[in-house]
């Protein structure tokens, strides 16, 4: 069962671009031709986020790609949820694994950022994801539960979250997921949910997929009946490449 609320898909633009590259993507994507029944989010890095704001249209919304765990201040090169609210992005992403392996951000503490981002508006787009190693040992859903459960003790509500499952083996690698390696996962998670929060959250609550999601692949990953869109890196970099896997909800249509 899907979740209830519109096909999601977001671009993680991570930390790439120039004034004149993010400006030719923009207006690539004011061009495209886009199914209208998606929910379109792009996150630029914090430096493009006003240009991005000031330029982009066809319905995208923007999202900032991390906030700090409370209110502004003292915090030598972070940036508030009140910051970015401030400049009109609607989102941010919490969990992203880069994050969380690369720079060493604990469960609890991404939980934490969480709850006060939603507290100050902005929708958050919750990562969770397994390493290979794990996946090897047979861990993925103890790893992907504890992750949910550091989110789940902090939020009060999932009513402005996705969920995005991000195995970290399958990012920027060229190793993708297969369909229904994505697709037990989600259905895993959104147990989780029904089992941790209620039957309703686990319907509502839209679970993407990220992992090296491309043109070629996302049509397949978007039949699958728990992959309610995705959150994209390398090739939301591509204007025409996205597009085309926002408008893979087509598939979606076919299959429900």
């Amino acid at each position: 069962m899907a979740g209830s609320g519109k096909f999601f898909v977001g671009g993680n633009w991570k930390c790439n671009g120039t004034k004149e590259s993010i400006a030719k993507l923009v207006s690539e994507l004011n061009s495209a031709k886009l199914e209208s029944d998606v929910d379109v989010v792009v996150s630029p890095p914090f430096v493009y986020l006003d240009q991005v704001i000031g330029s982009i249209s066809n319905g995208i919304e923007v999202s900032g790609q991390n906030s700090w765990i409370g209110k502004g201040g003292a915090f030598t090169g972070e940036i508030s949820a009140e910051q970015l609210s401030d400049i009109g992005c609607k989102w941010v992403i919490h969990g992203h694994s880069e994050r969380r392996h690369i720079l060493g951000e604990a469960n609890d503490f991404i939980g934490k950022k969480s709850a006060y981002a939603l507290e100050k508006g902005l929708g958050v787009i919750a990562c969770v994801g397994e390493k290979l190693e794990e996946r090897e040992a047979g861990k993925t859903f103890d790893v992907v539960f504890e992750q949910l459960k550091a989110f789940a003790e902090a939020i009060s509500g999932w009513d402005n979250v996705v969920i995005a499952y991000e195995p970290v083996w399958a990012i920027g690698t060229g190793k993708v997921a297969t369909p229904q390696q994505a697709q037990e996962v989600h259905a895993a998670i959104r147990k989780w949910l029904t089992d941790n929060a209620s039957t309703e959250v686990a319907s509502k609550t839209r679970i993407i997929y990220g992992g090296s999601v491309n043109g070629a692949n996302s049509s397949e990953l978007a039949k699958q009946a728990d992959i309610d869109g995705f959150l994209v890196g390398g090739a939301s970099l591509k204007g025409a490449e996205f597009a085309t896997i926002i408008n893979s909800v087509t598939a979606k249509k076919v299959t429900v």
